[in-house]
């Protein structure tokens, strides 16, 4: 299994938020890059970036600090948030980033999932994030009236390969993850799965690992310091899916 320690963006920095609550933000870092530093120096070889600002407004803001990550990473780089035309997408693609993630385009523009699909195959994938049971969009400020498991379903007939699923509830939490929701899409699904929302503890990372998943995101676990990286990326590939 790849871990994918993750950076949120907000307004340049390095963040994150309370159950996707923009009013309950921490900022950890104001050098984003410094922190992808540190995931490389742990054995990091995937990392996670969200743009905090584009996924609730639409645009780009934090592009130009997206580029320093991959930059001074040089490892496998994805980014969501904000991701809403084919322009955008070969933006990223162009400087360098290895896979861009949709979301509430992916929700509510099916032409453009498929053009994307169609032009850039792997490199695309799809964030599904879960509340109550329906997908949630616009950074997860709205809940629309997509069944998440029928929106699985979907993506995967349109040729999406790679699934990032998060459960709101959980996410920022440090209750743990929710290892039945990632059971029963591994169980349902042939794509790569990665697990999102939640991952607080070793524990969490060997339960996921076992499963066979594709991937696990840890977030808030890593900048508080209740899992040590470096471990959790051990941990994670001794059970490669």
């Amino acid at each position: 299994m790849r871990l994918f320690p993750a950076i949120d963006l907000y307004d340049g920095k390095a963040v994150r938020l309370y159950k996707g609550d923009y009013a309950q933000m921490t900022v950890y870092s104001e050098n984003p890059p410094e922190i992808a530093e540190d995931f490389c120096s742990k054995g990091a070889s995937h990392i996670h970036i969200v743009d905090l600002e584009g996924a609730r407004d639409g645009d780009t803001p934090n592009f130009d600090v997206v580029c320093r990550i991959k930059e001074t990473a040089g490892c496998f780089c994805e980014i969501g948030g904000g991701i809403r035309s084919m322009d955008v997408i070969e933006r990223y693609i162009g400087a360098g980033i290895d896979r861009v993630i949709l979301g509430t385009a992916a929700v509510k523009d099916e032409a453009f999932l498929r053009e994307a699909v169609a032009a850039y195959g792997e490199k695309i994938a799809v964030g599904v994030d879960i509340k109550d049971g329906f997908v949630a969009i616009k950074g997860w400020t709205e809940k629309s009236e997509l069944d998440a498991f029928g929106f699985c379903e979907k993506i995967r007939d349109i040729g999406v390969t790679t699934l990032i699923c998060t459960d709101i509830s959980k996410d920022g939490a440090m209750q743990g993850t929710n290892r039945e929701l990632y059971r029963e899409l591994s169980e349902r699904f042939d794509m790569n799965i990665v697990a999102s929302g939640g991952v607080s503890s070793m524990d969490d990372v060997e339960a996921l690992a076992k499963m066979g998943l594709y991937g696990a995101i840890i977030g808030k676990a890593y900048y508080t310091g209740a899992i040590d990286l470096a471990q959790a990326v051990a941990a994670a590939e001794g059970q490669e899916a």
